[in-house]
This record gives structure tokens, sequence and C-alpha cells, in this order.
């Protein structure tokens, strides 16, 4: 495979970032975040010596945040302590009244709703398997993996428990408790397990160690059937302590290079909007570093920029999670009103590719005070494997960043399976605390994915001096003529034309070349734009073979998965469809 640029000059010196030897001198040894040798599986890997072993643990250690907020969702607000009392009892009427025991599987599937904390996190309490559910799936989707998991228990908001209404001989007597519901579905009500609470219970006696598994996640399903990667304690802690690391970081970049003073009990909380939906990995982590961490956090019933900002204000929020999408509207929401945002310090992204442009614009827009960030994972690496964040970010809006400490990173040739040089195209592998052990109930598909404990990610990129570079989805990757065009290339300079809003490259069947460059296009509100405009911008900058052919202008938002991922397939059909109807070329 073809290189991408002009080999580095080996004896030039490696630009390692800013954050690179704070993060060396806090994982040393003795460091505040020593990392050390050890084999898992039987595969070597480094890991965190200190910090929380398992979730258990962290759900524990929530409760001396007491009084401070954890939840907060439109009217309802939940102290850490409440929540804490209201997990525990959960945990004890799991056991009690469902006879739940260590290693059963909970489904939740649900909303954004506060609920979702004291469901999950009882389950860590009681040592059982949370099954986050993807909250827009289809009934079928829902039954299969229902019925995939073997879960006991599935927890519902009411929208789901009456999706699968006419589903219920499918699920062999599946118990249900519905969230925000009327109570008129036959599922046990929310209100009355809260009624059936004993909030003073003790914790349950059950063992939880670090290997054991704590959750099931299910992958998007945008080919085939969904597959459920099972993620240990050892996983999410591993996420957990590497997001603290981040944050650590970051200050003590931020201070000068010198430790930041500790917090005291008159330091302001931090807070975050979460926009991730919950049973995503981005969700999911952000949900656990708020209660590791003592974050307040907020969530919405769905997406509105303008009340995110209200939120932002009205509760002093440090940070916001979300999809580019939800971050690029929330800019053009702020840069008409700018007062009570100064608490504002981080804008995370995740779940799709992040055009460099919205970085730039992030910094840009608040004066480096906001700092931008990105972490590149999977569920299957359990969250960002990854990371770029701050001023590593706007000099690198490129690349994804460099590796956690504990991940090891090959670049891998798809055909022979060997290693390619530096600054060569190939497969990403990974290995490391934070990937899962493979997919629950389906040894075939592990055994493709997992190979010596290393993970094969279907990513497509290179790494340059220690910076990792996502080029495409192996499967994504348009062949014309013989020369591959990486969609997200295309992708980011088309994002950088002032009237393009959001776009798409996808690739489309060609007798002559076997395939072609399409680019379906949503304009800026009352900007216009050619189909040839477009292909001079983008011949402008890249080689003729990556310019569109066929370009498609979208009226409505492009159509995207819960967790922001275009769903190129969806605009493939709709190209076939106009083309064959003579309406695009």
């Amino acid at each position: 495979m073809a290189g991408l640029s002009e080999p580095r000059d080996l004896d030039a010196p490696v630009d390692t970032g800013v954050r690179d030897p704070v993060v060396a001198r806090l994982t040393a040894n003795g460091g505040q975040f020593e990392i050390v040798p050890a084999e898992i599986r039987g595969i070597p890997m480094r890991v965190y010596s200190g910090g929380p072993q398992t979730l258990r643990e962290v759900a524990i250690a929530s409760r001396e945040f007491g009084d401070r907020d954890f939840l907060v969702y439109a009217d309802l607000r939940w102290s850490f302590a409440e929540h804490y009392r209201i997990a525990v009892g959960l945990a004890q009427l799991l056991r009690q009244d469902y006879g739940l025991r260590p290693g059963d599987r909970v489904a939740i599937a649900m909303r954004n709703y506060p609920e979702w904390g004291p469901v999950f996190w009882a389950t860590q309490l009681a040592g059982l398997i949370a099954v986050p559910l993807n909250a827009w799936w289809l009934a079928e989707e829902l039954v299969f993996a229902l019925r995939d998991s073997g879960a006991t228990l599935l927890v519902a908001d009411a929208e789901r428990i009456r999706l699968l209404a006419s589903r219920r001989a499918d699920l062999d007597g599946l118990a249900m408790i519905e969230v925000r519901g009327e109570g008129d579905t036959g599922a046990r009500n929310w209100r009355d397990v809260l009624g059936a609470l004993d909030l003073d219970a003790p914790l349950p006696d059950v063992g939880v160690q670090p290997e054991d598994d704590a959750t099931i996640l299910y992958t998007s399903g945008t080919t085939g059937r969904p597959k459920g990667a099972i993620g240990s304690h050892r996983n999410h802690c591993t996420n957990i302590q590497n997001t603290l690391l981040g944050h650590t970081v970051n200050a003590i970049v931020n201070n000068g290079g010198a430790p930041p003073e500790p917090a005291g009990p008159e330091a302001v909380q931090p807070g975050a909007l979460l926009t991730f939906p919950i049973f995503h990995i981005a969700g999911i982590t952000g949900l656990c570093f708020a209660t590791f961490s003592g974050t307040k956090l907020v969530t919405m019933y769905r997406w509105d920029s303008r009340l995110a900002l209200d939120l932002v204000v009205r509760e002093r929020l440090s940070g916001v999670n979300g999809v580019p999408t939800v971050i690029r509207e929330l800019l053009a929401e702020a840069a008409g009103r700018r007062a009570g945002l100064d608490v504002l310090g981080g804008l995370a992204m995740g779940g799709a590719p992040i055009p460099p442009d919205l970085v730039r614009r992030i910094d840009g827009m608040f004066a480096t005070t906001v700092a931008p960030s990105n972490g590149y994972g999977l569920t299957e690496t359990t969250s960002a494997v990854v990371s770029n964040s701050a001023a590593d970010y706007v000099s690198h809006p490129d690349s994804v960043g460099r590796c956690m400490p504990g991940a090891d990173l090959r670049v891998v040739d798809p055909a022979t399976e060997r290693d390619v040089p530096e600054e060569t195209v190939g497969e990403l592998w990974f290995r490391g605390p934070n990937v899962v052990r493979g997919y629950w109930n389906n040894p075939d598909a592990s055994a493709a994915a997992f190979v010596d404990g290393w993970f094969r990610t279907g990513d497509l990129g290179y790494q340059r001096g220690g910076w990792v570079y996502v080029v495409d989805r192996l499967k994504d990757v348009v062949v014309r003529g013989g020369e591959n065009v990486y969609c997200a290339e295309v992708e980011a300079v088309l994002f950088e034309h002032p009237a393009v809003a959001d776009v798409a490259i996808v690739g489309i069947p060609d007798d002559r070349l076997g395939e072609e460059v399409a680019a379906v296009i949503r304009l800026e509100a009352g900007r216009e734009l050619s189909e040839d405009a477009v292909r001079e911008y983008v011949a402008g900058q890249l080689a003729s073979f990556k310019v569109p052919s066929t370009v498609l202008f979208w009226t409505n938002p492009l159509p995207r998965t819960p967790t922001g991922k275009v769903l190129k397939r969806d605009l493939r059909t709709e190209i076939t469809v106009r083309r064959e109807a003579g309406h695009v070329g």
C-alpha cells in the first residue's frame, strides 16, 4: 500500500507534543498513575498499579461525594448520596426479588434518563452484567440482543416496553421494569420499584474481580447482526484511569508544567453535559467517569442546541461531550451568546471522524480557553485507545493523537498481516488492558477479530512519529481504477468550504473504473454551490482521481446512527435510485 507523504527525516527530532513528557512522568515507577507489566488472560500487558480495579469499587467510592449534585435531568436532581442509596437498595432488590446472582445479565434500554445511573451501578454492586441496548433499535433488533445475551431482566422506558409488546412470546417470560411509564403495559413500574427499596440496605455480599465480565455492549450493527463486545471490570477501570490521566495532564500543562493546587472543599464542582447516548461506549465512559470523579452529569431528552447552551450556563458546566455534528451546532448557537460560558473548559468529541476545521474553529472561537479533545476508539477498545487534546490537538488537528499508556499499536497490511513501515497505510491493530476479550456467544466472530490479544479494528491508518492518523474504514475505501480514495480525506477538504454544512463521501459502482467517488453535501442555510464548483474546489487541493464525479445536494440532515456515524449504505441506495431515474450523473 502506498505511503501518504514523503518519508520523514529519521535524524530529525520527533514531535512528541506538549503532553507526552508529562504522561511519561506520571506513569513512571512511583508516579501518580504508575503503570506496571502484567499478564492478563495469558497476554503480556501494561496496567495501572493503583486506582479502582472494579466498577463495584467505583460505585462504593462515589458515596464520599455526599450532597454534591450527581444526576440532573429536567426538574430532577439527585445527589451522589441519594443515588448511592438507590443503587444499593436496587442491587439488593435484584437479588431478592428476581433471584439474580453474579454473572446474570440485566438489559437496559432507554433514553438518557437519570434512571440509567442507579440501574447500571446496581448491576455492578451485585456482580451482574449490564447489557445496554440501542434505544433506537426496532423490535426485531431488541429481541435479538435480549435473546442472544440471555438477559433475565429488562429495565426499559415505556417507549421500548410498548415496542416489545407484540413480541413477549419470543422473550421466554423475560421480566421487565418500566421507567417513566403509566404502569399500563404489564411491566413492573419504576415508581413501585423505588417504593419497595430498602434505602438503608447493606451492600450485597459478592466478590467481583478485575477480569470478571461487567458489560455486554452491542456494536452498531450497520452491517449484519450486532455483536456483543464483552467488557471486563479491568477494561472499564482502565478507561476511567485513562480519562483521569488526560484531565490531569491538561491541568498540569495549563499550569505551566507544575501540578495544580489540590482542589479544596470550596472548589467549583466540575460538570458535564452528556449528549452521547448512554448505551454507547462513549456514554458509558461519561457515566463512569462522572461517578468516579464527583462530576455533575446533566442529560437531555433529545438534542437541542439552544437548550444545551442554557444548561451549560444554568448548571455552570465545565464540559460538553458529543459527536461532531452536536458540537458544530453548539458552536453555532454559542456564536451569538457568549454570556455565562466562562466556566466552559472543554469540548470532547468522538463517535465519528472529527473534521480538522472543527478543531480550529473551537480554538479560534474561544481563544484557546476551551480545549478541544478527541478520543479514537471502538466498543471493542472500551472507548478511547488513542487521544488528542488541547494544544496538541490544535497543532495536529488531522491526527487522532497518540496511544494511551498501556496500549500497543500495530499497523498491518490486511492482505499479508505483516507490519508496514511508518507513514504507510495499513489496518490498525491494538492490544492492551482496555481491549475486550471477545464477543458474547460468537466464537467465530471473536476468532476473526482477535488475534493473540490483538484487536483488528477494520480501520485504515498510519503512524508518523508516534502520531496516529485514521484515513478510512477498511470496507469503505473507494477503489477508483486501482487507486485508493480515503473518504475522510476528501470530506475534510469539503468541510473547509464555507458553504458546506455537512458532507459524506461514498463509493458508487462504475462499469469502467470499478468505483467512482460521490459526494453527498448539505449546504449551510442560504448558501448556494454548483456541482462544478465542488469539483473545482476539491481539484485545487487533491489529486484528480479523488475529485467526486457525482455530487448530490441533500436538503435534510444526513442519515446517521445515534452515535454520529453517517449511514453510507442509505446514501448509496439513494444515489442509485436517483441515477436510475436520471436525476444525477
